[in-house]
């Protein structure tokens, strides 16, 4: 490619998260020497990172681009869209567009990392606002999803204009929000529509996605069938749209609104700050909650992923103001996210022992995605008739997937791309042109550093092998302090051995090696290494220690 990854006299597409996962979408768009970005999200460790619970995108191609950054819009309010805000705004520099209720959430975000007032936030009109950024003229085009004001972006260039969709879906009955129409998107596409950028999460779906409106009707059928029973739902916080639902539920069954939650708790102050829940039932406290008769509460509770702090979990493992008791129910209004089947499992397994009941989606209309399956693909090509499919936000899987639908359904071109890949959309032959770094950082306590980095390499060593720590001091026989190796009953044993070993070892040096404090810590490291492999079959990282010459590192090769 160009020198310096500058765009010239073109259109690119670069993802730097959110390609080839779900989650942490990053997604870059140059043209005519300028980038615009969409999205700055997050996501969640899932155990994978020890230790860590957030993981962002590597931003170091746009860091070191930012004189060239116009600003970063936001699609909607989720955290895999906005979570990274807070974090990188501030050295990235550059404004932020976002619609009244996403603003509001991103707003809180900045105040909470001392950043309010330091970086530009700019609201725009949730239906068809517009902005102008250098060669970039983009219009909102709300669309429904599982958030209040989803939103594509359409987004016009000299080279041609881009549908980027957000996360959606195709919802007659959407509750919250008016969606573009059919008419409206069908307009679009007759005035031509060079890139649709393009959803996969739910493609392997053969089927539409759901009205909100159908599971109102599911969780009233539901609810009202457990008549004199204390009914708990979960749901994840950011769906507005079913906190409505569930608002009316409980009114039209005559039950007092319980919620639990700090997340559930923001959401709905936001969004009645700013024109949804409007005729929200005022919730009552949880002392109340446990003082009315079973029949005549429901409790919406955060939780259903199997998260450990939240609420639900926390009423499963009975360390909560809100009790369950066998003959309660437990309705799973939420779908259950790959990756989380352990804790969830785990969660359930609890409840399920108190004789707890519990429906979930697959047993009743209680839920629906806020993503398109293929019929709502399959719609959405036939109305904008783009010229080339670029399938984001999903698992490999998932994008090529999308690219093949896409081929079935006569979309001239498709490119399936990953983070990193920098994708020429126009003039010429889309495809891609180059690949520049992408990576991941996590959150690490209150740094943010590389998820390859030594530190959480270490870490993984130590949760999978154990740790010894020896102790040289002259003149006396080595202490050994061993964790995490399995052997509890034979311990004195081992670490008898493992001493004698380390002194003959060290007893093994010869000449100017047995007076350097390099070898003498070399040999005791291998030495306690090798005990603990012959004992336990395990090869943990050995730190010695040895006074008086300072603490030499391990140099754990492993």
């Amino acid at each position: 490619m160009k020198k310096n990854y500058k765009p010239e006299d073109e259109l690119l597409f670069l993802a730097l998260g959110g390609s080839g996962e779900i989650g942490m979408n990053v997604n870059l768009y140059g043209c005519d020497g300028k980038w615009m970005m969409v999205d700055l999200g997050m996501t969640f460790s899932g155990g994978e990172y020890p230790g860590v619970d957030l993981v962002f995108a590597d931003l170091e191609f746009i860091e070191d681009r930012t004189k060239d950054l116009l600003g970063i819009v936001l699609t909607h309010a989720h955290e895999d869209h906005i979570g990274a805000v807070p974090y990188f705004a501030g050295e990235l520099g550059v404004p932020l567009y976002a619609t009244p209720f996403t603003a509001d959430l991103v707003a809180r975000k900045l105040e909470e990392a001392g950043l309010l007032g330091k970086v530009e936030l700019n609201i725009i009109e949730e239906d068809h606002g517009q902005i102008h950024l250098g060669p970039f003229s983009v219009t909102y085009l709300p669309l429904a999803h599982s958030i209040a004001e989803g939103n594509a972006l359409l987004i016009e260039t000299p080279y041609g204009r881009v549908f980027h969709t957000g996360d959606w879906k195709l919802d007659e009955d959407p509750i919250i929000g008016e969606p573009t129409t059919e008419e409206e998107l069908r307009s679009i596409g007759d005035d031509g529509v060079l890139a649709l950028v393009c959803d996969s999460t739910n493609v392997f779906n053969p089927n539409p996605s759901g009205s909100e409106g159908a599971v109102h009707k599911g969780l009233m059928e539901e609810v009202a069938r457990h008549t004199g029973k204390r009914v708990l739902v979960t749901t994840f916080a950011s769906n507005v749209a079913r906190l409505q639902t569930l608002g009316e539920v409980a009114r039209e069954t005559g039950r007092q609104l319980c919620v639990a939650g700090r997340s559930l708790d923001r959401i709905i102050e936001v969004a009645q700050d700013n024109g949804y829940l409007e005729d929200f039932p005022t919730p009552v406290d949880f002392n109340t909650a446990m003082g009315l008769p079973c029949g005549e509460v429901m409790i919406i509770a955060t939780g259903g992923q199997g998260e450990p702090r939240a609420a639900l979990s926390r009423i499963a493992d009975e360390n909560h103001q809100l009790k369950l008791v066998s003959g309660d129910v437990v309705l799973f209004s939420s779908r259950q996210i790959p990756g989380n089947e352990i804790s969830i499992g785990k969660m359930q397994n609890q409840l399920s022992r108190r004789g707890i009941e519990m429906v979930t989606d697959r047993q009743s209309l209680i839920h629906v995605s806020g993503h398109p399956g293929r019929p709502e693909l399959e719609a959405l090509y036939s109305w904008l008739k783009p010229e080339i499919l670029v399938p984001v936000h999903g698992e490999m899987r998932h994008m090529r997937e999308q690219a093949r639908l896409g081929k079935e359904c006569q979309i001239p071109s498709n490119v399936v791309q990953s983070n990193g890949d920098i994708v020429r959309l126009a003039p010429g032959d889309p495809g891609k042109i180059a690949e520049v770094r992408h990576g991941r950082f996590v959150l690490d306590g209150d740094i943010i550093a590389p998820a390859d980095g030594e530190s959480i390499a270490m870490r993984r060593r130590m949760a999978g092998e154990g740790v010894i720590v020896v102790v040289l001091a002259r003149g006396e026989k080595p202490a050994l302090e061993v964790l995490g190796l399995p052997l509890d009953e034979d311990m004195p044993e081992f670490i008898q051995e493992a001493q004698d070993d380390i002194l003959k070892a060290i007893g093994k040096l010869k000449g100017h090696q047995a007076n350097d404090p390099a070898a003498v810590h070399e040999a005791a490291r291998l030495a306690a290494r090798r005990a603990a492999r012959r004992w336990a079959g395990k090869s943990p990282q050995v730190r010695v220690v040895m006074p008086g010459q300072g603490n030499a590192q391990s140099n754990e090769a492993s």
